[in-house]
């Protein structure tokens, strides 16, 4: 029972294998009884070392940009599931997409689909902000205009470098809103173009963005 009301403790935030172990002090064999809970639902494990309690534990959704972060790092979540979370596509994105300066790689675990994809560290850490659901979990994610550009940057064969084309792409092939577009700051899309990353595809995005506004 106790250690029942210590593991209630973490809530739907994920937590390591060493903070799990100051838990099972009392027990000879710690590792024995970590397994016993994943066996019985308790606790479930994302990766090796990483855990969350168990669905019937658990009080509040959890927070799968936030198990995102926590997975694999650094990273943030951007991409399509950004954009969906931002309100710029209109589609459901099932898998949780982030980018990280490590290697691109994909993993799959009880909660969901993560997958995370290679951005140069040159324009990795700028438009990346805090958010937080609500019930109190916060996040890294890119922010609009950020997601938007690393779209671009990761998108292959990506060819629209003139303002029609990168118009075309962006109401057309992501389904986004002229309104939607003209609320962006047009000042991060900037800064990813002085990074010299793929700068001619930022620049048709940059002009693209403008005669909307």
């Amino acid at each position: 029972m106790v250690l029942m009301r210590s593991l209630l403790a973490f809530g739907s935030v994920p937590f390591s294998h060493g903070a799990l172990l100051p838990l099972l002090a009392d027990y000879r064999r710690p590792n024995d009884k970590i397994a016993a809970l994943l066996a019985r639902g308790d606790l479930v494990q994302l990766c090796r070392g990483l855990y969350l309690l168990g669905s019937e534990l658990r009080t509040v959704p959890v927070s799968l940009p936030l198990v995102a972060n926590v997975l694999f790092g650094p990273s943030y979540v951007s991409l399509e599931f950004a954009l969906g979370w931002h309100a710029l596509i209109p589609e459901g994105v099932v898998e949780v997409s982030s980018v990280t300066p490590r290697r691109t790689r994909e993993l799959v675990t009880p909660v969901g689909r993560f997958s995370y994809t290679h951005l140069p560290l040159a324009v990795y850490g700028m438009g990346v902000r805090m958010e937080k659901t609500q019930e109190g979990a916060s996040f890294l994610i890119a922010s609009p205009e950020k997601a938007l550009c690393d779209k671009v940057l990761l998108t292959r064969n990506l060819s629209a470098l003139s303002v029609a084309s990168m118009r075309a792409y962006l109401l057309d092939d992501l389904r986004m809103t002229p309104d939607g577009l003209a609320a962006l700051d047009v000042r991060i899309i900037q800064q990813c173009i002085e990074a010299g990353h793929k700068p001619r595809q930022l620049a048709a995005l940059l002009r693209a963005l403008e005669t909307m506004q």
